[in-house]
């Protein structure tokens, strides 16, 4: 099976420049419109397919994105590997402003979200001990030489939009998360699903 590279694109990243014979295709799912049309070329002849997690513009909040819609999206054009850049806030004094953070456990306190590709009629339980791929994650990591990260984080998603208080903060540092965000689930559990290998860049 060819390799083909998905990238989820987080706040602020919402095309990528210099893909080969590049065009936005729209994707019709059995879950609903994605959050925008797909940009597909290649990179350096990988084949590629990009989408802006909020859509051009920023236009879907972290509970309105269809999550099953992009995932379904990405794995009918061909993805095998999927990357999802995510800008996050850090929890620890030594993550600053600028670093970059390979995911590798997520605690999901979302609530208001379709989170499975299963349900009524069709139901599956799929182990999600380890929820991101290991070698696509030492190859975010090798790609990122020079500049500053930090491997084997751990994502606290929560619901949004709103930020959380500072008590809440301190009781996630307490629990072990090392940064948050809002984005990170379901789409971690829906790419384990899907049967796609998944990294976090945030």
């Amino acid at each position: 099976m060819q390799t083909m590279i998905g990238v989820i694109g987080g706040s602020g990243l919402y095309q990528i420049e210099g893909l080969e014979g590049a065009s936005w295709v729209k994707v019709d799912t059995p879950w609903g419109e994605p959050s925008d049309e797909v940009l597909v070329g290649r990179l350096n002849g990988v084949p590629m397919a990009f989408l802006p997690r909020h859509g051009r513009g920023h236009v879907q909040t972290p509970s309105s994105i269809n999550y099953r819609a992009n995932i379904d999206a990405l794995k009918r054009l061909g993805c095998t590997d999927v990357v999802a850049v995510s800008a996050v806030g850090s929890l620890r004094e030594d993550y600053r402003p600028g670093d970059f953070v390979l995911v590798d456990q997520y605690i999901d306190r979302t609530f208001a979200r379709e989170k499975s590709f299963f349900g009524p009629g069709l139901v599956g339980h799929v182990g999600f001990a380890h929820p991101t791929c290991p070698r696509l994650s030492d190859a975010c990591a090798k790609a990122a030489e020079g500049v500053t990260v930090h491997r084997g984080a751990t994502y606290l998603a929560m619901e949004g939009p709103q930020f959380s208080t500072l008590a809440e903060s301190r009781l996630y540092r307490s629990w072990g998360a090392d940064v948050i965000g809002m984005t990170g689930m379901p789409a971690a559990k829906l790419a384990r699903e899907a049967e796609l290998c998944y990294a976090c860049v945030a």
